[in-house]
């Protein structure tokens, strides 16, 4: 038997078993991308939303900004203490199904000085 005859078919044995590996790496890394995404989305929504509390803008108003910048299910804390204003937002970021990975949790917080004259709570 000829070494041609011996090797046929082993590319496609090799591509069966690597294919899948190249899916599995490219889901994850476009996971990766999305939570990147997600943790700049609610990064730049804490920010708005203290510095709108830092200017004195009511606590719900601030809050409805905020959820309107985020994903959809993410928690928003927002509090105006003495002479700060801070926000925080926390979001769960689900890996795809087929990659059994349990899901991220991204956190941002931004904190501002108040104006004068605004009042806490």
């Amino acid at each position: 038997m000829s070494q041609a005859r011996r090797d046929r078919g082993s590319a496609t044995a090799e591509i069966a078993v690597a294919l899948p590996a190249l899916v599995l790496i490219t889901v994850v890394a476009l996971w990766g991308v999305s939570v990147a995404s997600v943790q700049l989305a609610c990064t730049d929504a804490a920010r708005s939303g203290a510095r709108a509390a830092a200017r004195g803008e009511s606590l719900p108003a601030v809050r409805a900004l905020v959820a309107r910048a985020v994903p959809t299910g993410a928690a928003v804390e927002i509090s105006r203490e003495g002479d700060q204003a801070q926000v925080d937002v926390t979001v769960q970021v689900r890996a795809p199904g087929a990659t059994g990975l349990a899901p991220l949790t991204v956190r941002a917080r931004a904190t501002a000085v108040t104006e004068p004259g605004v009042a806490t709570g």
